[in-house]
């Protein structure tokens, strides 16, 4: 009895989290910030909302959590009576890892993903991927996908719908554990998931 009320309260949790997201957007969208279609946009990526006018977010990409991003800057003001103010522009189809910061007067890509923990002070071109502090292009897009195709090919894979939290049993939990020591895999499907049953992420509409 107890666990199904953890679970009930887990879920409405779950509702108005959602809500609260699809919210905060509605409202950053008032304020003139650009969000396209598409985006995973969490409650905890920090907007800088007295200037969200100035970032622009393309369609399809994605941000981990405790992600930054920033078209201000107040630290020379207490001497120079003067704060830097610079547009964010991401194109479509960046991701950009756990913890990443976007610091005012940048454009990234289009397709740029970008490694956690990275601080982005500059421009990063399209179809590249960046990683570091100050962050910095590491290869191309096409180069970062080739490893990964063949990784694929001989790397443990793990179904969506078999392996994912929602779905795994204690039996594959215990078969990941065993067939990922030492190496690493990949859980196969879950974009298609998302984009088919939406499962995966809570994704904007159109702006």
């Amino acid at each position: 009895m107890i666990r199904f009320l953890i679970d009930q309260a887990s879920k409405a949790r779950g509702r108005i989290d959602e809500f609260r997201t699809i919210r905060r957007w509605d409202k950053l969208r008032s304020k003139g910030m650009h969000i396209g279609k598409n985006v995973h946009l969490p409650l905890s990526t920090h907007i800088d909302t007295s200037h969200c006018f100035l970032i622009s977010i393309g369609d399809n990409s994605g941000f981990a959590e405790n992600c930054v991003i920033l078209a201000h800057d107040a630290m020379p003001n207490e001497w120079l009576d003067a704060t830097k103010i610079g547009r964010v522009i991401i194109h479509e189809s960046c991701l950009f890892g756990q913890g990443t910061y976007i610091l005012p007067g940048v454009e990234i890509g289009p397709r740029v993903v970008v490694g956690v923990n990275s601080v982005i002070s500059s421009n990063i071109p399209p179809d590249s991927v960046a990683m570091g502090n100050p962050a910095k292009v590491i290869c191309s897009l096409q180069d970062y996908l080739r490893y990964h195709r063949m990784a694929l090919k001989r790397a443990p894979k793990f179904p969506f719908y078999e392996y994912d939290i929602n779905y795994i049993t204690p039996e594959k939990k215990k078969e990941m554990i065993e067939k990922l020591t030492g190496t690493f895999g990949y859980i196969t499907g879950g974009y298609t998931a998302m984009v088919r049953d939406g499962k995966c992420l809570i994704r904007t509409k159109s702006d």
